[in-house]
This record gives structure tokens, sequence and C-alpha cells, in this order.
């Protein structure tokens, strides 16, 4: 049990990403001592670098000389059946303390929190009351694995409550009122580290969620044209290269206008901008066309320098028009876009984009993958090692099929593409960029299937033709600046649910994880 007047530990900056720390602390390292429950419950957002909602966190403290020293966190949303808490919690508490573990270190205690808005009719205080029976859960499942909860705490409609404070009068009734936002010592601290708290998981979310505006309808429709055009091509083994050739063409092309454009501020206008640079058809074919997962391995590849800024905005953009009936089509943008979050140091995007993943399809191999791997805090360079020596691998394959190109086609001049049958027209884009091939000519070929690649594609949905508007088509494929290489042609999915390519799968499946997210 927490004396309110007493050090509950120290908080080190090393600790705010929400990794336990991997070296002892400098002389020249900051620390914040939390003495109260108040500055417990000012600190939960720079615990985990946003505001949670409706959600259970669990932080792990370590005994330093005496002192409580925070490590690793988990969260979970707060189950709607009361049935459903016993699980939960057992998830939440075995999953902390079996990371921890992993990571080296066993957690000696715990700080619990929940966190819940009052619904209809309720104030702060019936939250609070109501979810006590949960954190008696929570204190039942730490005291069975030698972690006991030292503090509890209800946060609510701006209040917090002590669940572990026995002194009468001590708190009041109706809770005390939070700190401002960013008035605290630790908020101070946290500034001069230069760590942000991002506001809540439902504004990330947003960023991702499919559009529910009158332009979605037309953005459905162009998805039934493109599936018209493109699937029977899927189907067919021949030209299935060209399509996956084509797909990622125009997702360089996408990525290279994206880096163009103006910055704004706010990520609202800026996801504004990003929707208005891409056309609906543009958006229908590279959703279609990421559906192979051999494409969609390759795309993966636009994962760091300067690629990755522009391709994680295309990845989100697309996720967004997975619209209506095409739902399940997001598994394959929101994978790429918590993979390129997760390879740039960006979990807790990388957390949620595959949480949404697995939510739009939970077969979705790849995303369930990356997800177990990010929540365990491995290190995401042995997938992006993969992914280099796969792209290195293509160049490699490039080059020696230009030099036959070449020598099988006697006086085409240096510079010359090649192209087998069933290459992609070579076309302006549609915003004026000039189509290019910046990694040299190279001769296209019909090839057969890889393996695995057997299988049929998701059939798009056809709309009666009334319903398609004039002139909505497939985009046309067009090149931009550089692009993961080329591959011979993969297979297209019964079900988005197929898995990555082997090295990918054997670099981020190396351990499961629970916890966070």
């Amino acid at each position: 049990m927490t004396n309110h007047s007493e050090t509950t530990g120290p908080f080190e900056n090393g600790d705010i990403v929400g990794r336990e720390p991997l070296t002892e602390q400098s002389a020249h390292d900051t620390q914040v001592t939390l003495r109260t429950p108040g500055e417990l419950a000012d600190a939960l957002p720079y615990l985990l670098g946003y505001r949670p909602e409706d959600s259970i966190v669990l932080v792990a403290l370590h005994d330093r000389e005496g002192r409580g020293r925070f490590g690793g966190r988990a969260r979970l949303g707060i189950p709607a059946s009361t049935e459903d808490w016993e699980e939960a919690v057992q998830q939440l508490v075995r999953g902390l303390v079996t990371s921890s573990e992993r990571r080296g270190r066993r957690p000696e205690q715990m700080v619990a929190y929940v966190c819940q808005e009052p619904g209809q009719g309720e104030t702060g205080r019936d939250v609070m009351l109501r979810l006590e029976p949960l954190i008696a859960q929570m204190r039942t499942e730490c005291g069975d694995l030698d972690a006991p909860v030292v503090e509890a705490l209800c946060i609510s409609d701006g209040r917090f409550w002590s669940y572990s404070c026995a002194v009468e009068g001590c708190c009041p009734d109706d809770g005390t009122p939070m700190g401002l936002p960013g008035t605290s010592v630790l908020a101070a601290a946290a500034t001069y580290a230069g760590i942000q708290v991002r506001g809540t998981l439902r504004e990330l979310r947003a960023r991702l969620l499919p559009w529910e505006t009158s332009v979605a309808l037309e953005q459905e429709v162009a998805l039934d044209a493109a599936g018209m055009s493109l699937v029977p091509r899927i189907l067919d083994d021949a030209a299935r290269q060209s399509v996956a050739e084509e797909t990622l063409d125009l997702a360089e092309l996408i990525i290279h206008r994206f880096a163009a454009a103006a910055p704004v501020s706010g990520t609202h206008p800026a996801d504004l901008r990003d929707d208005e640079l891409l056309s609906h058809d543009e958006a229908a074919t590279l959703i279609l066309g990421l559906q192979d997962r051999t494409t969609r391995d390759r795309a993966a590849a636009w994962m760091e320098g300067d690629e990755a800024g522009p391709a994680l905005r295309l990845w989100r953009a697309l996720s967004r028009r997975c619209v209506g009936p095409y739902g399940e089509h997001a598994a394959g943008p929101l994978t790429l876009a918590g993979w390129v979050a997760w390879s740039t140091g960006d979990e807790l995007e990388a957390r949620e984009a595959l949480a949404m993943a697995l939510g739009a399809d939970p077969d979705y191999l790849f995303a369930r993958l990356l997800h177990r791997a990010c929540n365990e805090g491995l290190d995401p360079e042995s997938v992006r090692r993969c992914l280099r020596v796969e792209r290195a691998g293509r160049a490699r394959t490039d080059t020696v099929e230009t030099d036959s190109a070449r020598e099988a086609t006697p006086g085409a001049p240096s510079g010359t593409v090649v192209a087998g049958p069933g290459a992609a027209a070579r076309t302006d884009g549609p915003h004026g960029e000039r189509a290019s091939r910046t990694g040299g000519p190279r001769r296209r070929r019909r090839t057969r299937a890889a393996e695995g690649g057997d299988r049929s594609p998701r059939p798009a949905r056809v709309q009666d033709a009334r319903r398609r508007s004039p002139g909505s088509h497939a985009g046309s494929p067009a090149d931009g600046p550089s692009r993961p290489g080329s591959t011979k042609p993969g297979g297209m999915r019964a079900r988005s649910g197929e898995g990555p390519s082997r090295d990918t799968a054997a670099a981020g499946g190396q351990r499961e994880t629970e916890g966070d997210g």
C-alpha cells in the first residue's frame, strides 16, 4: 500500500519510450521523482506517449536501492462485458511479466490504471466504483505472480481516484482534479527531452479508418471498375507479372508526388492534402494490386531514408480508401503502414496500424508476425536486413536481364527498354510527371507463378454499370524515382491472410508477444 506522502520512485528519461533501459543511469541523466498519486496520474500520458481512453494500463516497477523504477508498460481496452474482465486481466498481467522476463528483469511491483469517461447519466465517481472489481482482479492476478500492485488509480472526467488509499478523509469522494496538461515537473522534463504526447488513440486511428463521407461512394465505384479490369489479368499467370509491375510503378509515382508536395501543419490538413493528390482510380489500382503478397512484400522495401515518410503517407491514404465492402482489403495497406512506422521508430502507430490490419483480416499472417515482434520490443533491423538483401538480389537480376536484352536486340541504343509480352505501356502521370525508369532498361518476361501463387484472388465486387461514373477506370501505370527492384510474379491470394515471403516471416516472427495494443 502506498503512503501518499512518500516517494513512489524515480522516473528516468530512458523509460519514457516504454522499454526498459539497457544501461544504468549516468551522472548526466535527468531524474524525476514522483511522490504522490497525482503525479503518477499526470505521468501516464508520458509513460505511453498518448492519452489512453477506455483502457487498463499496467506499469512494471523495478527495485533500485529501495526505490521503484519504471519498466515495461502494457495496455488493453476495457471489455464491455464484465464476464470478459478476468481473461483480459490475465492477458495483461501475464503478458507484461513474461515480456519483462524475456528482457532479463522480472518486475517486483506494479502500478495499475483504469481510464474511462463517464457514460450517459454517469459521473466520474460512478465510473470509479463500477471499475473497482476490475482493479481487485488485477491485484489478485499480480499478487499470484509475486508482483503486487502498490498503487491503483482511476482517471475519469478530468479527475482521479486512488484505490490504494486507506486513510479516511485523505481523498475527496468526488476525486481530485487532474493538473493542467503540460504544467507538471514531468511534463517539463519530457519537453526538454523532446518527448511529445500525441493525443488519443482515437485520433491516431482516425488517420487510418475508411472514409464515411459521400466521396466514399465514388471510391467504391472506382474499386469496382478496377476489379473488373485487374482481376482477370491477375488470374492469368502470364499477365500477373505485368499487374505487379504496374502496381509498383504507380506506387512509386505517387510516393514521388507525395515527397514533392508542399508541407502543411497539422495531421488532418496533411491527410486532406494527400487525399487530394491521390485519385480514386489510382487508389483502386493500388489497393487491388497489393492484395498479391509478393507485390506487397516488394512494396515493403520502401521503409527507410527519404522513401519512408512518403510511403507511410501513401499506405495511410490507401487504408482510408478501403471503403464499403472493400474493408477487408485494408489489411495490406494497414500492414505496410504499421511496418514502415515500426521501421522508423514509431512503435505507437505501428501497433495501432497492425492491430487494425488484424481487425480487417484476423488471418493476415504478415500483420500478426509484425504485431508480435513489435510488442516484444524486437529490433526491426532484422526484417530491414532481409528486405535489403531481397532488394539487392532483384537489382542484380535486373542487371542480368538488361544485358541479355541488349544482346538479344542488336542495334538497340543504350537506355532502350526492350519490353516482353504484356509489358506496361509508358505514360505520363495524371499530375504531369513523366514516366521514366531510373533503374536502367530491362526486359520483362512472362514467367510461371511463384510457389504458393496458384490461389485465386479475392473477387472484386462488381456493380451495375449505372453506378459507375463516366470515365471510371483503373489507374494508368507509370514510373517514378526508385522502387524496390523487380521480381518474378507471385501468387494472388484467395484471402488477404497470406503470409509474407519466407525470409520476412522468419525475421519478423521470432517470438510471440502480448501486452501493449
